[in-house]
């Protein structure tokens, strides 16, 4: 991908994590990165996670780029939340250790259960103990209900003048094009 882009400014938005992960993967120092962070990404805490892996020497550390460069340091592999569910299953490590949103847990739990293997799953922990730093109150917004709700009703409906719409197609048309 980074082909794609030599000589392209490019816009990273929305987590400045994610940003450094990519230019650090990319090789690139000249990327603009809009200042955001995830809420959940940004709770786990580097220490507590360092106290974790002494206690689970063996454990495999899993991180979504999207943590603070402290936690992805300790990680043993970073990647998407798809790439961290298979990575669950094809570890050869017996504990997993686990930095992003805890929706993906069901997932792994699911995909071990379907290959016929059994694995302890570990929360990275977060700054303290009163922490449910893995669960993103946002992503908890939409359920089935409301998806349901909203295409039986079609309710809460967004236009967009045919301009943008058609100007804001073209970089998703791109992405996608790409990530084929």
């Amino acid at each position: 991908m980074a082909r794609e882009f030599d000589g392209e400014p490019l816009i990273l938005a929305p987590d400045r994590h994610l940003a450094r992960w990519i230019a650090k993967e990319l090789g690139r120092d000249d990327l603009i990165v809009w200042p955001g962070s995830c809420i959940v990404h940004e709770q786990f805490s580097a220490r507590e996670l360092a106290r974790l892996t002494v206690r689970f020497p063996e454990a495999e550390v899993l991180a979504h780029p999207e943590c603070d460069a402290s936690v992805l340091d300790q990680a043993h592999f970073i990647g998407s939340t798809a790439k961290i569910i298979a990575r669950s299953v094809e570890s050869p490590a017996e504990t997993l250790i686990i930095a992003t949103e805890d929706g993906v847990f069901h997932t792994i739990e699911q995909r071990l259960t379907a290959a016929g293997k059994s694995k302890v799953i570990l929360q990275a922990p977060g700054m303290d103990e009163s922490c449910a730093c893995n669960r993103c109150p946002f992503m908890r917004l939409n359920t089935l209900e409301k998806l349901y709700l909203c295409l039986r009703d079609l309710t809460n409906e967004i236009t967009v003048p045919d301009d943008i719409r058609a100007r804001a197609l073209a970089p998703i048309e791109r992405m996608l094009a790409l990530s084929a």
